[in-house]
């Protein structure tokens, strides 16, 4: 049995989610999946840091209602988040990064992941930042130190596309993929085609938590351009920037155009596709398109994600799944440590009796 010692960078939603796994699901891991976690160090913004060498209680974590700074009542505690030390010196075997995405530049999950894969230790994030802008650096990091850059997670949560399409389709050719990748942005079509206006259904989902205080970055399809980048880079052996990623949001439409396309028999929704060309180049834009209700990506609704693949020699298959959610995004991170684990790396791991 395999225990892999775990450091949490950000200790919001989806981390937090995944402690609350570790403490309920362990022994069932250790059962089913050959290893257990172990949370040795944790650092957040707003927390601070804790380093435990022989392990943090993951339940203690989850339920302990701390104040800000309140990781520096603990033993081996401090007030401030010192994201560097953790990375560096907490004697992990996997850093979790699940810091706030930076579409501009990535930072400072870029440096995170840099500093962890430098330090000889597997990095797993569902962090578009650093995937979008700094995979392939990254990944030769990786390569260079034995160690593995895993993101499943970083384009529908939990729902597994990037594994799916490269492992379970292989050979399978994939030419090209068109989907609704952002659960927001679909959530407030959908309640623009019950009758609200955009700036209220903005309001809808923002008091539902499906939406951030500022929704620019979904509804003006920023967050979807990242997950094309990661999926075109990814599955079509592109080698896409954001700013090559035409992109248009959902801000512009209007009730009319909305009833207008359901008249129709069509239904608008936030696009993310890319292309392979005749060429050999690869293109991908964002932007509103109105489907026909006979097609797949047309039923869609609310915070699920899809993404349907054009291949060569299946036609198009659609991956469908939550696209959203704490646990299901743990899942992900989950799913990340399977792989590692499955490439039975024997980078920091310690093997027990």
């Amino acid at each position: 049995m395999t225990i892999y010692n775990i450091a949490l960078i950000g200790f919001g939603g989806v981390n937090r989610a995944l402690a609350e796994l570790i403490a309920t699901k362990n022994a069932l891991w250790e059962q089913d999946l050959g290893f257990r976690l172990n949370i040795v160090a944790v650092s957040d913004l707003q927390l601070g840091s804790v380093i435990s060498p022989n392990g943090l209680d993951a339940k203690t974590l989850v339920e302990a209602n701390f104040s800000k700074g309140g990781f520096g009542q603990l033993s081996g505690g401090s007030p401030d988040a010192n994201n560097e030390a953790i990375i560096k010196t907490a004697p992990a075997d996997i850093i979790v990064e699940a810091t706030f995405t930076n579409p501009i530049d990535g930072e400072p999950a870029v440096s995170h992941c840099r500093w962890a894969l430098q330090s000889r230790k597997h990095v797993i994030t569902t962090n578009k930042g650093p995937v979008a802008i700094a995979a392939p650096e990254l990944k030769a990091i990786a390569r260079a130190h034995g160690v593995r850059f895993e993101y499943e997670g970083s384009v529908m949560s939990g729902t597994p596309v990037i594994r799916m399409a490269e492992r379970t389709l292989a050979g399978a050719e994939v030419k090209g993929f068109e989907g609704i990748v952002n659960g927001t942005s679909n959530f407030v079509l959908g309640r623009m085609e019950a009758g609200l206006d955009f700036a209220a259904a903005v309001a809808e989902a923002q008091a539902l938590g499906y939406a951030e205080a500022d929704p620019t970055a979904d509804v003006e399809g920023l967050d979807v351009r990242l997950k094309v980048v990661i999926l075109a880079n990814e599955l079509l052996g592109a080698s896409l920037k954001p700013e090559q990623i035409k992109c248009e949001g959902i801000s512009r439409l209007s009730p009319s155009d909305i009833k207008a396309a359901a008249t129709a028999n069509r239904r608008w929704k936030l696009i993310g596709s890319a292309v392979r060309n005749t060429d050999g180049s690869v293109s991908g834009s964002v932007a509103p398109k109105q489907l026909p209700f006979s097609h797949p990506l047309a039923g869609v609704s609310g915070a699920t994600n899809a993404v349907s693949l054009d291949t060569e020699l299946l036609g198009d298959v659609t991956i469908m799944g939550p696209g959203a959610g704490r646990i299901e995004t743990a899942y992900a991170l989950l799913s990340d440590i399977v792989a590692i684990h499955a490439a039975r790396s024997t980078c920091g791991m310690k093997e027990v009796a």
